[in-house]
């Protein structure tokens, strides 16, 4: 997970009353704002529960107000506590951090617990219309869609529920992987354009396929995900085998179909858009793919020959995402520019930095993170469909602290996992309501913190490194 707390907002009241609002971005896209002592209480949960040496350092309480720089270095001490927090399994992977993002983003969005009507597409257009309600987290609504379209429970976490966005030509774009600690509902809702929630596999390794592919839904699940990709050309095949694949879909051999699409190159990838690399030269135009064990870039030469460039995801000892604004001499912010840049092992003792240029950086940053997790779970042992259990402690209550000081109590292991902030849930005690219209909010960007406008200027922002568990160096025998 990439978190990051970018800008803050100026919050007045109706009271008349002011705060400042903390704005939590995770993978890139902004999620909820937050008061600090909202993040104050939650660290102090966390250090209840794991003791205060096993939980970041979190930014001292000042009693006076805060100075522009102060208040700038407050929000990125607490940038680096929520990024912390985030890379250690132990804090992320537990019901309080996971019940604070879930509650505070329906805070932020305001969303009044209401049933609605949910439409989960599959990749061919086919829509699932579940009922559900505001305030259920994505795992709710997966298992909602997974009962209705009669797809076995054992099987349901091989799949998962992704925000995809469709193009004027046709083309769809994976925003993201929707999370546990989010309502379907509301992220969708959040969007801007033509977004879809769909049902697609999560998982890398194509032998799963296998036994998934003993259920007839999951036959079909598959199937269905296949030729989609197959048709946008994700999946890369000669005239030959996509004759051979168009005559068994003619037919409707499923089975046969993903028997022989198994074998082909860029089965189970997910393909980016179209982005720059600095490898193997200076500003070449690249398609990425993210697959099983490893990450490819596909080079056109001057002279119309595609080249392939391979990286194991196993010689990658880390990477990170570096976020450029540009302003130039007129003052107006540029567009921001992402960078993936990941070190890998080209040859024994020989680590070369590799930079990729994509506003999909952060995606193919999870998706790697992905691929690495899914590496040290078969290692263990361990099956993709058995629930992670070590984020429950049984006797502990957990509340979340709202903007207005109020407290409410975080359950995710119930079927509704966190009230609506204005149902009249028991455990709430609401002071005055905290509205939100647009002359209120006032956002302190960092570009637009910087004083020297006439020339131009870049700001960089570096997301911790993120070290590869998986990494395996490489001996006598690999040369």
């Amino acid at each position: 997970m990439h978190f990051s707390i970018p800008d803050t907002q100026d919050i007045n009241e109706e009271s008349g009353s002011s705060y400042v609002g903390y704005n939590i971005h995770i993978n890139g896209i902004y999620h909820c704002t937050v008061r600090y002592k909202q993040l104050h209480s939650l660290n102090e949960q966390l250090k209840k529960i794991h003791g205060a040496n096993n939980v970041p350092e979190f930014p001292p309480k000042k009693f006076l107000p805060l100075s522009s720089s102060q208040l700038e270095e407050r929000r990125a001490y607490l940038e680096k506590f929520i990024q912390s927090v985030g890379q250690a399994p132990h804090l992320m992977n537990t019901e309080i951090f996971n019940g604070f993002l879930f509650s505070a983003q329906q805070e932020s969005f305001h969303d009044k617990c209401q049933e609605v009507s949910l439409d989960v597409f599959l990749m061919n257009g086919y829509k699932i219309t579940i009922n559900a309600n505001t305030n259920e987290r994505t795992d709710q609504i997966l298992e909602k869609v997974c009962c209705h379209i009669g797809l076995p429970t054992n099987y349901m976490f091989y799949f998962s529920l992704f925000l995809i966005s469709r193009e004027d030509d046709g083309d769809i774009i994976i925003t993201r992987k929707l999370q546990n600690f989010e309502s379907p509902y509301i992220s969708k809702k959040s969007f801007q354009g033509n977004h879809r929630v769909v049902l697609r596999k999560s998982y890398w390794d194509p032998g799963y396929d296998v036994e998934i592919m003993t259920d007839k839904v999951g036959l079909n699940l598959l199937y269905t995900q296949t030729v989609s990709d197959v048709e946008r050309g994700w999946i890369v095949c000669g005239k030959d085998t996509s004759s051979q694949l168009a005559t068994l879909q003619a037919t409707g051999s499923k089975k046969q179909y993903l028997d022989l699409a198994r074998t082909l190159k860029y089965y189970g990838y997910v393909q980016f858009q179209p982005c720059t690399c600095d490898y193997p030269y200076p500003g070449a135009a690249v398609i990425v793919s993210a697959g099983y064990r490893e990450m490819n870039l596909r080079v056109t030469l001057d002279n119309g020959e595609i080249k392939e460039c391979c990286f194991k995801v196993t010689r990658m000892r880390c990477w990170r995402i570096t976020t450029h604004n540009e302003r130039i001499e007129d003052g107006q912010r540029k567009e921001q520019v992402l960078e993936l840049g990941f070190e890998y092992l080209m040859a024994r003792d020989k680590l070369q930095w590799i930079t990729i240029t994509s506003n999909q950086a952060i995606l193919i940053s999870v998706c790697l993170q992905s691929i690495v997790d899914e590496l040290l779970l078969k290692k263990t042992g361990l099956k993709i469909n058995q629930r992670n259990e070590d984020c429950r402690f049984e006797g502990e209550a957990f509340n979340y602290m709202k903007r207005d000081g109020s407290s409410q109590r975080i359950s995710l292991s119930l079927s509704q996992s966190s009230s609506s902030l204005s149902d009249g849930h028991p455990d709430s005690t609401p002071k005055s309501p905290v509205r939100i219209s647009e002359p209120t909010l006032s956002i302190r960007k960092l570009s637009d913190k910087l004083t020297a406008i006439n020339l131009k200027q870049t700001v960089n922002r570096v997301q911790p490194l993120m070290e590869n568990d998986a990494f395996e160096g490489i001996g006598d025998d690999d040369l």
